[in-house]
């Protein structure tokens, strides 16, 4: 058993955000990272991925990333970027741990985390930032054990160049799946995409702005008015996409709290026919797969971008803090009707997840501070 003042279960970037806030007020927290080095989660990413956000408002609690960063830092400059942060407050990580069981300690105040292997750590207050991505969803569709070629999750796609001269369906139209079949397409593979809920689309830096910096502006209005100018932006700088075969969204963002896809090439691999859209998948076969029009097509690889589940009912046992979605319900970094247990990592924001786990983090030393002071 070990013990600590504060124990932070999930060093990405979250996690290091909160304990560098904490360090800040001059409050020790144990991170415990279940990847052997900090932002491996990032690392495994695509190697096309850049941060739809800025640098300027994409830096974590109280440590700004550097100018030297471009505007919109590549998976590799996460990376270097996060492994910084960890230097600059000198914050005390244990790598390799994957914590299973959260719970109150049975013989003492406070919580423990307790690790696949039955190691310990007790501490009165456990912050967890496990994140939204914790659990890869593969949908059960029938006849999926039967498909002969080649299914993975969005999260194990690392490159096209594999794909190339090869049919692939990439199943789900969020920002993975859009840049994803983008990627495809420009390594030679002939792709399609399945569609079940059409995503309102913004480009990322409508007339020369960053689209973050317009939704921060934006989201301090009414949902119904943020919706209506957003519409009206995508319609002037994106156009109508039906004549491409995009079925039609319905642009309402500001009010449901989803990211849009952020267009970086999907529309213009739309536009010259280099991505086909086709509508949900019905049922694979053998070969290919059956499409909701009862289309059928041959595919040698599907790539499955179906979300993720955050996997934090498995990790507590106690569904009274979460929404049906699994998600922490309340404030991020605020506390909790557990005493001394705190989410951060998980909001849905069109201001940006790194954004959000900034001001999160501030919130939770905060409240921290008070909670430690008054046991």
């Amino acid at each position: 058993m070990r013990t600590s003042s504060v124990v932070v279960v999930g060093g990405g970037a979250a996690g290091l955000s909160a304990a560098g806030a904490l360090r800040h007020r001059g409050i020790d927290a144990l991170v415990l990272e279940q990847d052997a080095a900090i932002g491996g989660t990032w690392a495994r990413r695509y190697d096309r991925l850049h941060l739809h956000t800025t640098r300027r408002f994409s830096g974590l609690a109280h440590f700004p990333i550097p100018r030297r960063y471009p505007q919109y830092l590549s998976r590799d400059d996460v990376v270097s970027y996060l492994e910084e942060y960890a230097r600059h407050f000198g914050l005390t990580l244990v790598t390799g741990v994957t914590i299973a069981t959260i719970r109150r300690a049975a013989d003492a105040p406070g919580w423990e985390a307790i690790a696949a292997d039955g190691e310990r750590w007790r501490a009165p207050v456990v912050v967890i930032a496990t994140g939204q991505y914790r659990r890869p969803i593969v949908p059960a569709w029938p006849g999926r054990d039967r498909f002969d070629g080649r299914l993975t999750h969005s999260v194990e796609y690392r490159t096209g160049a594999p794909y190339a001269g090869q049919r692939v369906l990439v199943v789900g139209a969020g920002n993975s799946g859009a840049e994803i079949a983008t990627d495809l397409a420009d390594s030679g593979a002939t792709v399609t995409i399945s569609i079940r809920t059409p995503p309102p689309i913004v480009p990322r830096d409508p007339f020369g702005m960053p689209v973050q910096r317009t939704s921060i502006l934006l989201s301090a209005l009414p949902s119904a008015l943020s919706n209506a100018l957003g519409r009206l932006t995508a319609r002037l700088t994106i156009g109508d996409l039906t004549r491409y075969g995009m079925p039609a969204a319905v642009f309402n963002p500001y009010s449901t709290r989803r990211v849009p896809l952020i267009d970086v090439g999907f529309v213009d691999a739309l536009a010259r026919g280099r991505v086909a859209v086709r509508p949900a998948v019905e049922r694979l076969t053998p070969d290919g797969a059956v499409f909701a029009d009862g289309r059928a097509e041959p595919f040698d690889a599907i790539v499955a971008a179906t979300g993720f589940a955050s996997g934090l009912e498995m990790l507590l046992g106690d569904a009274d803090l979460l929404d049906g979605d699994g998600v922490p319900i309340g404030v991020a970094g605020a506390p909790t009707a557990r005493r001394g247990l705190y989410f951060v990592g998980f909001t849905h924001s069109l201001r940006g997840h790194l954004f959000e786990a900034n001001l999160a983090s501030r919130r939770l030393a905060r409240y921290v501070a008070r909670d430690l002071q008054t046991r």
